[in-house]
């Protein structure tokens, strides 16, 4: 018989007729039943994100953003996951010279960088937050409705969300410490709905001498008496190296430098807004040495870059330059929180998707019980870990309108998300890699670039001992370990099986908190991770209790109970059933 090349030849087919669904792939030799799916969707899948977002965010908010939600999970279900693995295998480049032998500087991407950033884009993710009108309109919720889009962005494109971050933090800085006229020129090219007309963002932070100690920071900043555009008394000329910076061909840039190498430590940075290019369309004279090459977030640029005469504006006044970098650090933490969030509930949900479908040792892989033990494990961290970030993104919303209870409880609760969340979604992506077997581990299937991306988070935006001194901080700074105290008194109350367990380990957190006054440095410093862990592992049970509805009680219950039990306790109980397993991780194809 002649057979096209083009037709290739159908295998015989198999009569299935009395078997059950491991004999029929043994004899098909495949890897999944034939019924195996996906989500189309990430939004629409997702029950405790729609449920989250029914609950906390306004009618006005939820039918205004609805339609972009949608097509954010679409996009994030779909086309986004092959644009995410090109811009991670075919990473940027940089041209160092004209064919001239001109430093030209030059960053080139994949094309898939630039689909990815029209994605993010059309989102509107920052459009809702500083567009005047949405801004306006939507006062008090902005934060929160621009992180569910990035929430359902970054389930599939880690790497760019790290620009996309820088870019919402300039805007915070430019929004709250820059003059009117800035404002004007910069901020509509933020809240854009024309990717040609966006300017991203970067924060030159860190150099060779100190990394996280950044008042060991050395880069200086002359003032110009008199600078092209006229003005005097805002314009410096900055130099130094800056030594980790993301998004380096960023068009707008905060960067700190020292106006008197005199005043040592944090006390004597200032901080100065660098764009690209000057009035004249020149460049602004920033030298990139070499670009990252980095374990994971592959997609975009980081790279170590000199500053030679480099124009900068004073923004704020001098030597303030720290506090107020601190407004696009935390936010950062923020955005940090975020990644490692979405990273771990990918991992999860396609190890779940897989698990559904694979028949191993003659029968459905989900029916097997230590698989269904470790999802519950995975789950149940991930829905802790959801309520945390979200209250911190509340805290923040409610913060900016005003709330200084709200910005008392952030100052504390922005370390703690960021620490918990990583370190937790670190866990999350690796133990779900393993529950997908050696499949897990190839490159197609994604969540080997998922495992990349989400180990930066323990270490973006400050390690975890850094969090845990900052937690610290905040707690002799302000009165956001009052305000977590309060918080899980009344979650707690409302509960009688919870509250005389919680309440007696809340006395003794506080108790033991009094007593850091008298602790030597060191003696506190270890003490306190422990302290912390004990305090969010509380406040994660609080908030559950918080949220917990009739909708709600599928996911809840059982992370409850999988929180409040000891790890290292023995016990004879019988695992969730496979129904019980699908209602806690909230997934529906």
């Amino acid at each position: 018989m002649n057979t096209s090349p083009t037709t290739p030849t159908q295998p015989p087919k198999i009569q299935n007729k009395g078997l059950d669904k491991a004999d029929q792939l043994l004899l098909k030799n495949q890897v999944l039943s034939d019924d195996y799916k996906v989500s189309a969707n990430f939004y629409k899948s997702d029950k405790i994100f729609r449920s989250y977002l029914k609950n906390e965010i306004s009618q006005q908010g939820n039918a205004y953003f609805q339609d972009k939600l949608n097509q954010q999970g679409e996009e994030s279900a779909g086309r986004m996951n092959e644009l995410s693995l090109l811009a991670d295998k075919n990473g940027p480049e940089l041209i160092k010279r004209s064919p001239l032998g001109e430093n030209i500087n030059e960053i080139r991407f994949h094309p898939s960088y630039h689909e990815l950033l029209k994605i993010a884009v059309r989102s509107e993710m920052f459009r809702v937050k500083w567009e005047p009108g949405l801004r306006k309109r939507f006062l008090g919720e902005t934060h929160r409705l621009g992180f569910s889009a990035g929430y359902l962005y970054a389930m599939s494109e880690l790497g760019l969300y790290c620009p996309l971050c820088m870019t919402d933090g300039v805007a915070r800085l430019i929004d709250l410490f820059g003059e009117e006229e800035d404002k004007e020129r910069l901020l509509k090219h933020i809240y854009t709905d024309d990717v040609d007309e966006l300017y991203t963002g970067a924060m030159y932070l860190t150099e060779k001498s100190g990394g996280s100690d950044v008042g060991a920071n050395l880069t200086k900043a002359t003032h110009l008496p008199r600078h092209r555009r006229g003005k005097t008394g805002k314009y410096y000329q900055l130099n130094g190296e800056k030594w980790f910076c993301s998004n380096a061909n960023a068009d707008i840039i905060f960067a700190l430098a020292r106006t008197d190498e005199n005043i040592k430590g944090t006390k004597g940075l200032s901080i100065f807004l660098v764009e690209k290019y000057l009035q004249n369309d020149h460049p602004n004279p920033i030298d990139i040495i070499r670009l990252k090459d980095k374990l994971g977030v592959r997609s975009m640029a980081s790279a170590e870059c000199l500053l030679t005469d480099t124009i900068g504006k004073l923004v704020g006044k001098e030597f303030g330059g720290f506090k107020i970098m601190a407004e696009m650090l935390n936010l950062s933490r923020l955005y940090n929180s975020v990644a490692a969030l979405s990273g771990s509930r990918r991992a999860l949900i396609e190890a779940y998707q897989f698990l559904c479908h694979r028949h191993t040792f003659g029968k459905c892989a989900l029916d097997h019980a230590l698989v269904r033990v470790k999802l519950t494990e995975l789950s149940s961290l991930h829905i802790a870990n959801f309520y945390l970030v979200w209250r911190a993104i509340k805290a923040l919303d409610l913060a900016d309108s005003g709330n200084q209870n709200e910005a008392e409880l952030f100052r504390l609760i922005t370390p703690m998300v960021k620490k918990w969340s990583a370190e937790k979604g670190v866990y999350i992506v690796r133990e779900s890699m393993e529950l997908m077997g050696g499949l897990g581990y190839i490159e197609d299937t994604g969540m080997p670039k998922i495992m990349r991306d989400v180990m930066v988070t323990p270490i973006w935006e400050g390690v975890g001992n850094i969090m845990v001194l900052d937690m610290l901080r905040a707690m002799v700074k302000s009165k956001g370990f009052e305000m977590m105290c309060s918080e899980i008194n009344q979650n707690a109350s409302l509960h009688h099986e919870y509250k005389k367990p919680m309440l007696t380990e809340l006395d003794d957190l506080i108790r033991f908190a009094k007593g850091f006054k008298d602790m030597k440095q060191d003696k506190m410093e270890y003490s306190a991770k422990l302290f912390f862990e004990k305090l969010t592992n509380l406040y994660q049970i609080a908030l559950l209790l918080g949220a917990l509805n009739k909708e709600s009680e599928d996911w809840i219950i059982p992370a409850l109970n999988y929180l409040k039990e000891p790890s290292t306790e023995l016990k004879t109980k019988e695992p969730l059933s496979t129904d019980e397993v699908k209602r806690l991780i909230g997934w529906e194809v």
